[in-house]
């Protein structure tokens, strides 16, 4: 009988790699990926050039800030013409590409993603890095909720829950219920899903199936596409529904499965620092973070993709270093995961306002449903933020009860004034991928 447990093959060597080692590894493949950027890519060859920049100008670790960042738009304008669709940000010839994703557009046109087989099988990797370190193995049945489509997460996902030796269950075509019925069916004891759609399966589980998700038998939940499972009171909400442990990672299709939470649940998330170089600059003046608990924007290169590469791209998303984990893995913490994205965080009648801080309080008070939105508008010169939750069926309370305690939180996690509205149970939007409950209207007047 063959064995197929990837347990027989795993080699941990990089992820406790001392520091010192593993920054000679960084730098050799940094160097590396830069000097195929320059050489094969058109898009980064007129980025460089238009800095005065080459390849040979990285001497010391310290040089590689003065290489120039990558935008989401600078691959906007390069795709999109001949070779037909990536363009100038293609690396090697059309016929070597096997995989075809793009991005989900919610921030302006989809962004193209080609991959050699190569590229996919690291981008597997990748993952299965993140699925290792949360403890799934091949005694895992894993439910992924979703039809995968153009997109590359669930992708990455499965083919990485193949890799581990993990049994895939592939629900896409059915509806919520079909798949809650369905897990409770086959037993499976795990799922990937956004955190927003963790807890709208619990609410139709509940109150459509009547069936308690905390029965249904799974034991890991890996969250993706929003900060909630690195966002405390969110993630107690989510583990105390299903009784199952849920872990945070981050990625994204331009850059890949950079970062993940394991199964010490640190209060933050591991960088792969094997895989990419992971760089925090302050949000004002770019110049590096090195020291803890200071947060700055993520500046991401990946060290093995060759058909589009990504080097020194700008991931908008902020963060900031925290301690060490104590698994044993050397590869950094970013503590909280991630906090936002630079351009969420706003200033609101003059104070630094981040939506995720309101999360926080609203997850962490149980009388509420999981859903809630948060709008920003102006009225004549004056600012003005509406919040609007439900009431949890089960709640027990009233409004007029309850707005108390919510408006003492805000202006303790915010220091901001807020317009409360309730609303009824089940009446504000639900989302499947990635919710979308900020709207700063400012924006658009």
């Amino acid at each position: 009988m063959v064995n197929n447990s990837a347990e027989l093959y795993w080699n941990p060597v990089l992820e406790t790699l001392p520091r010192e080692k593993l920054r000679v590894l960084q730098f050799k493949k940094f160097k590396q990926i830069l000097e195929w950027g320059y050489n094969n890519s058109r898009l980064y060859r007129r980025i460089y050039d238009a800095a005065g920049f080459t390849p040979g100008d990285i001497k010391t670790w310290d040089d590689i800030h003065s290489v120039p960042t990558l935008q989401k738009e600078d691959y906007r304008e390069a795709q999109a013409k001949e070779p037909w669709p990536y363009g100038d940000s293609l690396c090697v010839p059309l016929e070597e590409v096997t995989e075809y994703h793009q991005t989900s557009g919610t921030t302006g046109q989809p962004v193209y993603q080609p991959d050699t087989w190569q590229d996919w099988e690291w981008w597997n990797e990748s993952w299965a890095y993140i699925l290792w370190a949360q403890g799934f193995r091949s005694t895992d049945r894993v439910f992924i909720p979703f039809g995968y489509n153009i997109f590359v997460a669930y992708w990455a996902g499965h083919y990485a829950c193949e890799k581990v030796g993990c049994e895939v269950i592939p629900g896409g075509v059915l509806n919520t219920e079909e798949r809650l019925l369905k897990i409770q069916e086959l037993r499976a004891t795990a799922f990937m899903a956004t955190p927003t759609y963790v807890l709208s399966m619990a609410e139709t589980c509940r109150n459509k199936l009547k069936l308690d998700p905390r029965e249904l038998g799974i034991k890991k939940i890996l969250c993706a596409g929003e900060p909630g499972a690195s966002i405390p009171a969110t993630k107690r909400r989510m583990e105390e529904t299903w009784n199952a442990k849920v872990y945070d990672h981050v990625g994204a299709t331009e850059i890949g499965g950079w970062g993940y939470e394991c199964s010490y649940q640190p209060p933050g998330l591991h960088v792969n620092e094997a895989f990419f170089l992971v760089e925090l600059l302050d949000i004002t003046t770019n110049k590096p973070i090195k020291e803890l608990n200071k947060p700055g924007k993520i500046i991401i290169t990946a060290f093995d993709r060759y058909a589009q590469p990504c080097i020194r791209f700008d991931s908008k998303d902020v963060s900031m270093w925290g301690e060490d984990c104590s698994c044993g893995r050397t590869f950094r913490i970013l503590k909280g995961g991630i906090h936002g994205r630079v351009d969420h965080i706003t200033k609101v009648k003059g104070v630094l306002f981040s939506p995720v801080s309101v999360e926080e309080v609203v997850r962490g008070i149980p009388q509420f449903a999981d859903e809630y939105e948060l709008v920003v508008s102006k009225k004549g010169d004056v600012d003005v933020i509406t919040l609007k939750v439900e009431l949890a069926p089960e709640a027990n309370t009233s409004a007029e009860r309850i707005l108390p305690e919510l408006e003492r939180q805000l202006r303790l996690k915010t220091n901001l004034a807020y317009q409360i509205e309730f609303h009824p149970f089940g009446s504000l939007p639900r989302y499947e991928v990635k919710a979308r409950r900020f709207k700063d209207l400012r924006k658009e007047e």
